[in-house]
């Protein structure tokens, strides 16, 4: 018989089998399927969510040619890139005028001639909602129009049509409570507007805004304010336009260079898809750049992710196969009694890996487009903007498939050997035999998991992706090489156990060729979720350390926006009181400063004071990081050092800047214990008996040399504050006090917005004039929508002088999503593979539970033993599964070290932290819903009665 007749007869023979055993051959597809349908889910979900050039031309002008804009310096000659992000002027044009000076720019002058436009022009505003006022954007767009369509699309209601009517984005009705024919009201004019319909912009799905007709806003707003001067006018931005250019012919090059001269820019579809040669470029004839696009390179994690996913098909698919061959072996055998050699046998396995593999990947891959599409509102939701087209890549998904193809037959392989190995007498009568552990596995089991971690390390260290990825499968598969004599030790754990977990215990450490197995599959899936979200975990750690607090963790403020507004603070603090959730902590805060206040006098030159804390020179006291010397420092730092460094009270106001308190340059705010307690989180009666006997409290000590700080004043007055200047008549008075003051822990230096805190009595002995300045609340939670907008209502009817201060969330980027993608669908895998796993070797063990029932056991015995059988499956899995996916984590993680610290290098106050955290949360889920659920769903599906088998032989 030739070789392609005998594969022709095993691959009937593998296709007539699968059909007759239904149960277990889903089960093998569902083990090659799960791992195929993650990767292609992430796939068609990264390529979709990433917009191409031209929808994201789409999302910014819809279906308009092109965007023109001034550039805002007049009409002066400029040249621009052909994607408008970069602009300047050419040499030799007039000097830029200045602001006062700058002319405006006749903008629709430069449009094509016969050309098609519509005006857009954004205000803030504040309308009210159901629960208050809210601040928000009023744009003036015809929406309507259909050149809007693909940069804003109708989702409920009508278009507006006349000046008392706008549409809402999905995101402002939500958070104001309001629907489709609800109406709000503009603050100041007081004109009223019915809200006809919803709307979104597919690529900002968060934006929060309303749009009317132009001229239905903007131009009222101002008539109103100048017939009343209590009516604030409007400030609204610079007007663009978007341009059709006539009969479809797009806008040129050409056409964007006329723009140019006359000081316009010019956003074209037509040039940014297909753009000009360099050479006709203007700018990049004296600027080094180039507008050709450069190929990104596939990121460590990617590769790494790319190699552990093909690993984990072969280790997922494998016990499937060794399962199917050991169910099958009587057919086997029988292929042998009919004259088939041991390489016929193994072309029977393999080519029920060929066909089951074939399927199971096909299927994996319809499955994972499936389920991008079932879940693609909730991705984009996710993401923030819509998908375009949903983009689909064949050969990508080929490739997919092909290596799910691939390694399913790879996966079939080891039972192939095995099953040809087998004695004909031994495949007819279902014995198994009796085997020896292997003594020399283990021992190339620990070397390759120690040689795979230190590869992985070295590749993490040096940057080398290939190293990253290589090192994580060998050492995963060292842990692999482990598992029999990881099962074999179960079996002493169960001495004093009760009967269903020892006999459990002892079964898995007796059949270890069917246990080790099954914990690899586990295994395989918990390392890829346990990897990426270690890494995930990771990242949002270092995310949320480089973030700039503008407040204490748990608190808001109430600030005057102006000195005159103080007297509205007793209303805005009621307010706030009433709505928000406090939780009793609550400290008033003063402004202080020298001669005449500069919040009030800062036109006038040099007709306000100054107050200075002064830092002192050197050592503690000087940031090491800034000025001569810090790079050479710099090099010779590892991460934990500058951070230290970074943390220190010398380092740490050198870039802290955003804040919400700004009590003036010094940071120096009047308060008493009250404001240590709320907002520093200093619980200490000694800094409370400091401030109340008069002495101040330095949160930074770098300020404080020999418990002293240096406070320098100018009393500066301007002619017309007659009432601080009686303090300090005459000339202008410089003074320099030194004052004792309490020191705190350096921990609290990186506190927002305030540097010491100076008692009131002690201001007034300084000659320093105070004011109220606001309110610092403990808060239970961040103010939902409707605290805030109930507050802010309050604080229009008040005077609109004070405003509420919370910390501003942390903002989301790309890289955040596709790890959060990534981690979904590991998750998915990792739970059904744990449960197909634990049903697979379940299904291998029914001759075990045979014999049990066959000696009396009861049926409660049968089901816990059962269950406990899955669960030291799932368990041992799970945990030799998160030991082996921390170690892709780390090496990723230096790799993101090494490029921190180059960074560093280069700028001393960039930050180098790049911390390695355990995702604690999803290690205690996985250990343990997916052992518990593998075991209660195995002791539920566990039949009560067995009908006995006739044993062969």
């Amino acid at each position: 018989m030739s070789v392609l007749t005998g594969w022709r007869a095993a691959l009937r023979i593998a296709r007539r089998d699968a059909l007759r055993a239904k149960g277990r051959s889903a089960l093998v597809l569902s083990m090659i399927a799960l791992p195929v349908l993650g990767v292609t889910a992430a796939d068609v979900t990264y390529r979709s969510s990433s917009p191409t050039v031209a929808e994201d031309l789409t999302a910014r002008m819809g279906s308009a040619d092109a965007v023109f804009s001034s550039a805002g310096i007049g009409a002066v000659p400029l040249e621009q890139m052909p994607d408008a992000g970069t602009w300047g002027t050419p040499d030799g044009a007039p000097e830029i005028p200045g602001e006062d000076e700058r002319g405006p720019v006749d903008v629709p002058a430069t449009f094509p001639k016969g050309a098609r436009y519509l005006s857009e022009r954004s205000v803030p505003a504040v309308v009210t909602t159901r629960h208050g006022v809210v601040n928000t954007e009023i744009v003036e767009l015809r929406t309507s129009d259909p050149a809007v369509r693909g940069k804003l699309g109708l989702v409920d209601g009508a278009y507006p049509h006349g000046e008392g009517e706008v549409v809402a984005t999905e995101h402002f009705l939500e958070s104001a409570g309001l629907g489709v024919g609800s109406r709000t009201t503009l603050s100041g004019p007081g004109r009223t507007y019915t809200i006809t319909g919803s709307v979104e912009l597919p690529g900002d799905l968060d934006k929060s805004a309303l749009y009317a007709d132009p001229g239905a806003v903007i131009a009222p707003w101002k008539a109103a304010a100048g017939r009343d001067a209590k009516i604030v006018p409007p400030y609204p931005g610079d007007m663009t336009w978007l341009v059709r250019s006539p009969a479809g012919a797009g806008i040129s090059w050409p056409d964007v260079l006329r723009a140019n001269e006359k000081g316009v820019l010019v956003l074209s579809r037509q040039v940014v898809l297909d753009p000009p040669p360099d050479s006709e470029v203007p700018l990049l004839a004296h600027e080094a750049m180039s507008f050709t696009e450069s190929s990104a390179e596939l990121s460590a994690a990617v590769v790494t992710v790319v190699a552990m996913a093909v690993l984990e098909i072969v280790l997922l698919a494998g016990p499937a196969f060794a399962v199917g061959a050991r169910r099958s072996r009587r057919q086997l055998g029988l292929v042998g009694t009919c004259g088939g050699d041991r390489s016929q046998v193994r072309a029977v396995v393999l080519s029920g890996g060929l066909v089951l593999g074939a399927v199971g990947a096909v299927t994996g891959v319809a499955a994972g487009i499936g389920l991008t599409v079932l879940f693609r509102p909730m991705i984009e939701g996710w993401t923030g903007s819509r998908f375009g087209e949903l983009d689909i890549r064949p050969w990508e998904l080929l490739g997919i498939a092909v290596i799910g193809l691939v390694t399913g037959v790879l996966a079939a392989l080891a039972p192939a050997v095995v099953a040809g190995r087998q004695s004909v007498l031994e495949s007819l009568t279902g014995r198994r035999g009796t085997r020896r552990s292997s003594r020399v596995l283990p021992l190339v089991g620990g070397v390759a998991l120690t040689g795979g971690v230190a590869v992985a390390v070295y590749g993490g260290t040096t940057g080398d992706t290939r190293f990253v990825a290589g090192g994580s499968v060998v050492a995963e598969l060292g842990v692999l090489a482990c598992i029999p004599v990881i099962v074999g030790l179960l079996g002493r754990l169960g001495t004093r156990l009760p009967l269903s977990p020892r006999m459990a215990l002892r079964d898995a450490a007796r059949n270890r060729g069917r246990t080790a197995p099954a914990v690899a599959a586990v295994m395989a899936a918990v390392a890829g979720t346990v990897a990426i979200a270690t890494y995930t975990t990771s990242v949002q750690a270092e995310h949320d350390y480089d973030r700039l607090r503008s407040l204490t963790p748990g608190t808001v403020a109430l600030v005057a926006s102006e000195p005159a507004a103080a007297d509205q603070l007793p209303l805005a603090r009621a307010a706030a009181e009433r709505n928000l959730a406090v939780t009793g902590g609550r400290a008033d805060i003063r402004r202080v400063w020298a001669g005449s206040d500069c919040t009030v006098y800062y036109e006038d030159e040099n007709s306000c004071g100054t107050l200075e804390l002064v830092k002192p020179t050197g050592k503690g006291h000087s940031c090491p990081l800034q000025g001569a010397g810090a790079r050479k420092l710099a090099e010779g730092l590892s991460a934990q050092e500058h951070k230290e460094l970074m943390s220190s009270p010398a380092c740490v106001d050198e870039y802290t800047t955003a804040q919400a308190l700004t009590t003036g340059d010094s940071d120096i705010a009047v308060g008493d214990a009250a404001l240590l307690r709320s907002y520093v989180g200093l619980d200490d009666p000694a800094a409370a008996d400091a401030l109340a006997a008069g002495t101040p409290v330095l949160l930074n000590s770098a300020y404080a040399q020999d418990g002293r700080v240096t406070l320098k004043a100018v009393h500066t007055y301007n002619e017309r504050d007659k009432e601080n200047r009686r303090l300090h008549p005459g000339k202008a008075e410089a003074t320099t006090d030194r004052l004792k003051v309490y020191v705190a822990p350096a921990k609290y230096a990186a506190t927002p917005g305030i540097r010491m805190i100076l008692p009131q009595r002690t201001a007034d002995r300084l000659g320093m004039h105070t004011a109220d300045y606001g309110t610092v609340y403990t808060v239970a939670h961040t103010p939902t929508d409707a605290e805030s907008q109930a507050v802010s209502a309050a604080f229009t009817r008040a005077g609109d002088g004070v405003y509420l201060q919370t910390e501003n969330p942390m903002e989301r980027n790309d890289e955040d999503v596709i790890l959060l993608f990534l981690a979904l669908f590991a998750g998915v895998v990792t739970l059904g593979a744990a449960a197909i796993t634990t049903g697979l070797a379940k299904a291998d063990a029914e001759a075990d539970l045979t014999t049990l029932s066959a000696v009396g056991a009861p049926p409660g015995v049968r089901r816990s033993l059962s269950g406990f059988q899955c669960l030291v499956v799932a368990l041992t899995g799970v945990l030799l599964g998160t030991a082996a996916g921390v170690v892709p984590a780390v090496a990723l993680r230096l790799v993101d070290l090494r490029e921190a610290t180059a960074a560093m290098r280069e700028q001393p106050m960039d930050s180098a932290y790049t911390p390695v955290v355990l995702p604690w949360e999803t290690i205690g889920l996985l250990t343990l819903v997916v052992p518990v659920l593998a075991g209660l769903l195995a002791a539920a599906f566990a039949g009560s009665r067995l009908s006995l088998a006739r044993r062969a032989g």
